[in-house]
């Protein structure tokens, strides 16, 4: 079976770069499952059911979360209630929405998403390694094809949280930081694995965001209010291969497309 992870979406144009790519990628190769990181989608930091909505009507099929999941308000409400968005499973208990779910391809074969967020740079969470084992246990009662977004700044951190899942998951591929890795491979045990999927979002930017902004930040040392770039797109994903039988990846496949 093959599956899509798409990197984090950012904004208008991470969105018009989906609705543009999807289709023909599918197509091409025949996808049976499409992830995609969407806590950016709304312009730049956040979820919104009309972007989420606007997502799943180009061909996405999961929506995962991250550090910016709670950014708009109403995401509270939206994400406690739709099954396919599923934000870190290492937010406290009694947070909105669920850390993982198992999801049905269009070939009726059930696949366990499992979204995690680093605690190095970013907000101390609960512990990721243990939140996965907690997921793992009542996922692997169902399904044996399991893949995992880890939402996180560190490289040190996901390089770990790779090695930690290998052979016990399909994939392991890292998302946050919005520069895609060459790291790709196949662990022992079968677990495909990348360090950061990338960004899928404005190309001439700084990591999404307006680059004459950034920049300025950087020389005068003083606040600025970071916009969503605007221009052409980048569309950064992983294409996988996945046994359907025994879990195991046999592929994976970087993906980088440019307007």
């Amino acid at each position: 079976m093959r599956l899509l992870m798409i990197g984090d979406v950012v904004g208008r144009a991470g969105r018009r770069a989906v609705k543009v790519n999807l289709e023909d990628l599918k197509r091409e190769f025949n996808l049976d499952l499409v992830i995609a990181n969407g806590e950016n989608a709304a312009g730049g930091a956040g979820i919104t059911r009309e972007t989420a909505q606007e997502l799943f009507a180009s061909g996405v099929d999961v929506l995962t979360m991250g550090n910016h999941v709670w950014n708009v308000k109403d995401a509270i409400n939206y994400i406690e209630h739709e099954k396919r968005i599923i934000r870190p499973a290492n937010y406290p208990p009694g947070t909105p929405g669920a850390g993982s779910n198992i999801f049905e391809t269009r070939r009726k074969v059930k696949v366990g998403v499992i979204n995690l967020a680093g605690r190095v740079f970013l907000q101390s969470l609960d512990c990721p390694f243990r939140k996965a084992d907690e997921a793992l246990t009542r996922i692997k009662k169902t399904t044996d094809i399991v893949v995992v977004d880890f939402h996180a700044e560190a490289t040190s951190e996901k390089v770990a949280m790779g090695w930690y899942l290998a052979g016990r998951v399909s994939a392991v591929v890292g998302t946050h930081t919005h520069i895609q890795t060459a790291d790709e491979r196949i662990l022992p045990g079968g677990t495909a694995y990348l360090t950061d999927l990338g960004m899928t979002g404005p190309r001439d930017s700084v990591i999404g965001v307006k680059k004459e902004t950034v920049i300025d930040k950087f020389i005068s040392q003083m606040p600025q209010r970071f916009e969503v770039a605007n221009g052409p797109y980048q569309f950064n994903a992983a294409l996988l291969e996945i046994d359907e039988y025994n879990g195991e990846a046999s592929s994976i496949i970087r993906i980088q497309n440019y307007e």
